[in-house]
Order: C-alpha cells, then structure tokens, then sequence
C-alpha cells in the first residue's frame, strides 16, 4: 500500500491509538502459537429526541453526540425547521439526548402511529423515502483526478480498520482532499456521524462527496442524498435497489473503485475525465484494505 498519509490534512481522522476503541485479545493461530491482536470494542447508545428515547445503537463509543444528531437527522427525525437547544452525552449511561425547543413533527408522528396500530414498523425507513421527494442535488463536477488521489489518500491513512478489522469508514471529501474520517461497526452509523458533524458545524454539502468503504446500498444512497452530497463512492459493490434511487434522485454513484477501476452506475454527467486511467497503477492484489465489506 506504500506510506502512510500524514493525518493532519484531515479536519477530522482516525486515532487507532484512542483508548476504549480497540483492546487486545489473546489467543492461538494456524500454527497454536500463542499471538494477540486489537480487536475492535462495541459499545450500545441509547438515542432520545427529548424524553422520548429511539433507538439503542452498537456503536465502537467515539463522536457519541455526532453519531445522535446526524442519525436523528438522516431518518428524517428532526429537520431544518426544528431549533436543537444541546445535544448532551452521559457516559455512565451511554445515552445521548437530542434536544428541541418544541416537540417535534416526528414524535407527534411516532405517537399517532403506536396508538392506532400498535407499533411504528415502516415509520422511519417511510420517512427517510419521503423526504427525497422532490429532492434537486447539486450540479457540480467530480473528476477522474480527485477520485483517483482520495483513493490512495484514504487507503493509506492510518485508521481502525487498518490495525484492527472489523470496522467500516466513511469520509466527507472536497475535491481531492479527504476532510473528515469516521468508522465504526456500522456503516451507517459512520455516515450518521459525518452527518452530524456537517449539521453542528454549518457545512454546505455542495462541492462535496462521500468515500465509504461499505456496500452502496438502498440506505446509504438514501442518506447520501437527504445529506444534500451529490456523489458517493466506494470500493465496494452495488445493490439494485441502491442504484435505482441513485438514479432516480440523480445522484452520482462510483464502485468497485480499486487501482484505476470504478464502475459508474448513475449520474455519470459529473464525471470530468480529466485523467488517464492507463497512468494509475494497479493496486497490489495483496492489499490492505478489502473491497468486500
């Protein structure tokens, strides 16, 4: 995989030396030799949107308040017309709730739908769909160029994932340049986390992308795309019903991403070819980071 990249070109990155996010644990290999490796910790999160609690996540414990106001907001939970008053994290808990100045159209929702049918199946995931009515991304770029140097950018960060396994990444990109990195056990959990950080900090989604390291399914190009980025990629595969909301919201959508290979399935409009795909090299079939998670 070649050096490692330098992490302080990052707003954010990984920190595969956090205490708490890894442990290690001894046991025997192929051979019964004795040996010790880090494997990654799972923690559960309790989510509550003001006294009502939502879900409870496994979540390897770092960014808690991130991961909850950008969970809340890719369900569709809150919106830009609800005032978030805090976002407060207990640790002897593990909970997080999500502040409002007033109830939300969700609870109010959630209610409706418990009293009368007795759960709330179908009620979020309903949301989530209904919110890309209508949806318009922004236009923009995406160059053969950027795509190729955040791949060997983030292929060689040192992360979780690298030290560790067992570990999903998802990382906000502008241009060429990764800016901020998250993992976790959940692939969705690490988008709800960038989510999060782009809300609490006031980050526009134009100009930028998403790298994730996950399969691009239905939810993730639904999330993508509430989060107002207009291209997602991954070294991953594709599922059908992931491609055909991409292609119905027009959004960008890149996989199978290793060495100088992607395939684009949607919004391939954005594409500017503005490298040579012959001055790539080919990445080492013994690489470091796996394109099937």
């Amino acid at each position: 995989m070649g050096k490692e990249i330098e992490t302080e070109s990052y707003i954010l990155a990984p920190d595969p030396d956090a205490v708490r996010l890894t442990r290690g644990v001894t046991g025997r290999n192929q051979n019964g030799e004795v040996t010790e490796i880090n494997v990654v910790e799972e923690r559960p999160l309790t989510i509550f949107l003001n006294a009502r609690e939502i879900v409870t996540a496994m979540t390897i414990g770092d960014y808690p308040e991130y991961l909850a106001l950008g969970f809340l907001r890719n369900q569709g939970m809150i919106t830009d017309a609800d005032k978030v008053l805090g976002v407060e994290y207990d640790e002897e808990s593990e909970a997080v709730v999500v502040r409002t100045d007033q109830r939300t159209r969700f609870e109010d929702k959630l209610e409706k739908k418990t009293r009368t049918s007795g759960c709330a199946v179908g009620t979020v995931f309903g949301d989530m769909m209904e919110g890309l009515e209508g949806l318009t991304l922004p236009s923009g770029e995406v160059k053969l160029s950027d795509l190729y140097a955040l791949s060997a950018k983030i292929n060689r960060t040192p992360s979780i994932y690298l030290s560790a396994g067992a570990i999903h990444g998802t990382v906000l990109c502008e241009g060429g340049r990764p800016l901020v990195y998250m993992e976790d056990v959940g692939r969705h959990n690490a988008v709800d986390k960038v989510a999060g950080w782009m809300f609490s900090e006031g980050i526009s989604p134009e100009g930028k992308l998403l790298y994730t390291t996950g399969r691009l399914t239905s939810e993730m190009v639904i999330k993508t795309a509430l989060m107002g980025i207009p291209a997602l990629v991954s070294r991953s595969g594709f599922t059908a019903w992931g491609v055909e909301i991409a292609q119905q919201v027009g959004l960008t959508l890149v996989g199978r991403m290793r060495g100088h290979r992607f395939v684009c399935l949607s919004g391939d409009e954005r594409l500017v070819w503005d490298a040579d795909p012959a001055s790539v090299p080919e990445e080492p079939r013994k690489s470091g980071r796996k394109g099937a998670v």
